[in-house]
């Protein structure tokens, strides 16, 4: 299960998150930027990084590291690119901190020694999913991080919970971020079922969806470009591109209009008009 990428979208989505895992938050939480930067000479990429407003320079920076295998050089990574990146951008920044979420304890780098007055340190968070508390009590941005470590026969059941705490606590658009995270993560836990399946477990119509939508419209496209070459020839470039932001209904009318295409003028003409 692809956990990074899940928990990195969430963060993307709703930098606030973070801080939600510590106990003394920023006062400007909500104005933080989620980034990932490169570091040159030598070469590093930290793939999570919370930087602070701009126009409150010099701000604190906060890096983090979700980790949910064991890597017995973790610490030696992370405070090595932090360090770096701190040190080249040392105007930018007044201080910094650090934030490691793991799915639990038996996770974590076991030689620590040489770290250890950072770990204990206020700078350093370390962050145990499975000893947050009952999913229930757990803000819903929280609770999403830890359906990602659940074992799949409570996982549908804790599923099945947030997306009702969400109708009842969110409004529509925020609701809708829920549902499509919820989503994602039982479609990565669940790889070996069906759509069928996954919608019997959640209770919900994937059709609704995001995820199935873009898997949707993406399908859509491939489809018609086939059958576009087929009746005038290869596409050019400008043209795919000009399909590629077609929504799923301008797609469908699309399939239709092509089976009277005679040539590549038909395609240009048919594009031009939904521009107008």
């Amino acid at each position: 299960m692809r956990r990074d990428s899940i928990f990195y979208q969430l963060f993307q989505q709703s930098p606030e998150l973070l801080f939600e895992l510590l106990e003394n938050p920023p006062v400007n939480a909500e104005n933080y930027r989620f980034d990932s930067v490169a570091v040159k000479e030598p070469k590093f990429e930290i793939d999570g990084v919370f930087l602070p407003p701009e126009a409150e320079t010099p701000g604190v920076v906060f890096f983090c590291e979700v980790q949910f295998q064991k890597d017995e050089q973790l610490y030696e990574r992370l405070f090595g690119e932090s360090f770096l990146y701190f040190y080249r951008n040392r105007d930018r920044f007044e201080d910094w901190q650090a934030v490691v979420v793991y799915p639990s304890r038996t996770i974590e780098q076991s030689q620590t020694l040489p770290y250890e007055d950072l770990l204990n340190g206020d700078r350093v968070h370390r962050v145990y999913l499975d000893e947050l508390g009952e999913m229930a009590q757990l803000p819903l941005g929280v609770a999403l991080m830890v359906l990602t470590t659940l074992r799949e026969d409570r996982a549908a059941l804790e599923a099945r919970n947030l997306l009702a705490r969400s109708q009842q606590e969110l409004p529509p658009p925020t609701n809708r971020a829920i549902l499509e995270m919820v989503t994602t993560i039982m479609t990565y836990k669940f790889a070996n079922l069906s759509r069928q399946e996954v919608e019997a477990m959640l209770g919900i119509t994937l059709q609704q969806t995001r995820v199935y939508q873009e898997a949707k419209a993406e399908g859509e496209r491939s489809l018609i470009l086939r059958q576009l070459t087929r009746r005038v020839g290869e596409v050019p470039e400008p043209f795919r591109k000009q399909i590629d932001t077609l929504a799923i209904a301008q797609l469908e009318s699309l399939g239709e209009a092509l089976l009277d295409f005679a040539n590549l003028s038909d395609l240009e003409n048919w594009l031009a008009a939904r521009e107008t």
